[in-house]
């Protein structure tokens, strides 16, 4: 939240703080995208005819080699083309895991691959298969820092740890001490790049549209590359992009029709940040709908978040939050003139959504989500309270509102309204807070607030969870932001834990991933304590770039 102090607006003689957002820098670059359907029919035949030759790879009964299925499984996850097959994967995974073999594997990469994949794919493996990798002290034996595929394979293993992984908690130190300190140039070059780009950034924390990106870069240098595998993966992320920019297109059009960026200049004009996060969440085809929607739903979320932040007085605030509550058109003259087309946006939104979903045979959730964001402008009201009466509340009530204004209780189920799958069932799971979800919204919290904390503070920003842990423990600033970031870790252990099949109340894997892809998000925006949401090219530019602009080289 903006100080008071410092950037202030005098405005009729009211204080108002100003929050000095740098404009968009995407200019008109996705104003106008259209496809050109000739390339398109041409492309989409010759992907229709490599995915039945790839699906014929996997479900080959004449390989019974269970090293080679799993490695196909992966190079297409890591390719960004597993959403093709994913009932095949899923039947082969299925099958593998039931042979119970991976005791009888001893190689270091083979062992952390198996393991891996397992686990995210939410099957019950034990950790204790890295137990043979130990010598007699219970320390990871010196011979393996010869084999540096292998301690990469384990330490993009270690990722996927829960509570109760503490062997995995000795390999991802181990694995991360030595990898860091490999002499350059002792590797090959695509090995070389493949640790220099996972200790930056881990393949399960990663978005997947981004990990695709580089993975077909790193698999074209590969000496055994199967080159029709290269060929689809190559083929069908410029084919999704081309979509991609097209709903893109749509939003941006959206965006300017509502104009915000002239008529409230104190608010963070984002909306090609909006939709990268979508593409973050699900970049498949088949969730185009849902893409739009949710892209919508962050824009305006963002706008409101910079409204309390950013500008409102409390008297204007807290008439905000009461009619926000009462959801009725009719109460929009009691709000000022700068806040009605926001509110009237937000109603109008929403009763486009109503249209949308009910113009398709689908269970219609907009009502949970309208809560749900009723619920985020309460708490970001309560926000503005402690901000002007300059009260610093303790960690844990910090924590309880905060939990809901870093947007994820809101976001989550909004994820779900364009998705044809999703039911009162998953709906209402999602709304209880399932623990999954807790801990996606903990790790989204204290992230953001280790990397905002330096400028909140520059702009004389006392509530914030740094300050609110620091006070409460007396602590340094260094020492709070690692034992948040420690509260962190403990979060993805929850999360990981939640994902495998046994504990996870039947949700679908298709339900859960929404969750998992907008926690990856927090890793990937925030990197290096960076906010990358307020300051693009901080983290973001060049995913964006990669990801919504440059089509990859055929």
């Amino acid at each position: 939240m903006t100080s008071l102090d410092g950037n202030v607006n005098h405005e009729n003689g009211i204080f108002r703080p100003e929050a000095n957002f740098s404009p968009s820098m995407w200019g008109n670059v996705f104003r106008n995208s259209t496809k050109d359907n000739q390339i398109s029919e041409k492309v989409v035949e010759e992907i229709e005819a490599l995915k039945e030759e790839v699906k014929h790879m996997i479900i080959s009964t004449t390989s019974n080699d269970i090293e080679q299925k799993v490695h196909l499984i992966d190079t297409l996850e890591r390719l960004g083309i597993y959403y093709h097959f994913e009932k095949e994967i899923e039947h082969q995974l299925s099958k593998i895991f039931d042979l119970n073999f991976i005791h009888e594997e001893d190689d270091l990469y083979n062992v952390s691959l198996y393991f891996r994949l397992f686990r995210q794919h939410g099957y019950p493996i034990s950790s204790d298969c890295f137990n043979q990798f130990k010598d007699t002290n219970g320390k990871f034996k010196k011979t393996l820092l010869r084999d540096v595929k292998g301690m990469l394979s384990l330490y993009e293993a270690a990722h996927v740890r829960k509570h109760g992984d503490a062997t995995l908690e000795e390999a991802l130190i181990f694995a991360t001490f030595h990898l860091e300190r490999i002499t350059p140039n002792t590797l090959d070059s695509t090995l070389e790049k493949q640790v220099t780009h996972a200790l930056m950034q881990s393949l399960h924390r990663g978005i997947p549209r981004a990990e695709a990106h580089f993975n077909i870069s790193i698999y074209e240098e590969c000496g055994s590359r199967n080159e029709k595998l290269l060929r689809l993966a190559k083929l069908d992320y410029n084919l999704v992009q081309v979509l991609h920019k097209e709903e893109l297109s749509e939003l941006t059009q959206w965006w300017k029709d509502l104009d915000f960026a002239s008529k409230l200049s104190y608010v963070r004009d984002r909306m090609v940040e909006c939709y990268f996060w979508t593409v973050g969440v699900y970049f498949e085809p088949q969730y185009s709908q849902a893409r739009v929607m949710l892209a919508k739903c962050i824009a305006m979320i963002s706008v409101i978040d910079d409204t309390y932040d950013s500008y409102g007085t409390l008297d204007e605030l807290i008439i905000f939050t009461e009619v926000v509550d009462r959801w009725d058109i009719s109460e929009v003259d009691r709000l000022p003139n700068y806040m009605k087309p926001i509110y009237t946006s937000l109603l109008d939104l929403f009763n486009e959504y109503e249209r949308e979903i009910n113009e398709q045979d689908r269970f219609n959730g907009v009502n949970y989500v309208k809560e749900a964001m009723k619920e985020i402008v309460r708490s970001y009201y309560i926000e503005a309270e402690w901000f002007i009466e300059g009260k610093i509340p303790s960690f844990k009530e910090y924590l309880n509102n905060a939990l809901v204004t870093g947007t994820y209780y809101l976001l989550a189920p909004a994820s779900l309204l364009g998705m044809k799958s999703t039911s009162k069932k998953t709906f209402d799971w999602m709304m209880n807070k399932p623990k999954i979800l807790v801990a996606s919204a903990i790790i989204g919290r204290v992230i953001d607030d280790i990397a905002t904390y330096k400028i909140e503070k520059e702009k004389g920003q006392l509530v914030t969870g740094i300050e609110c842990y620091m006070q409460e423990n007396n602590l340094s600033v260094e020492e709070a932001s690692a034992q948040l970031s420690e509260i962190a870790e403990i979060a993805w252990k929850d999360l990981n834990k939640e994902c495998i099949k046994t504990t996870t109340s039947n949700m679908p894997n298709e339900i859960l991933m929404r969750v998992v892809n907008l926690t990856r998000l927090i890793d990937v925006v925030y990197k290096n304590n960076q906010d990358g949401y307020s300051n693009p090219k901080n983290n973001v530019k060049s995913v964006i770039e990669a990801l919504l602009v440059n089509p990859i080289d055929m």
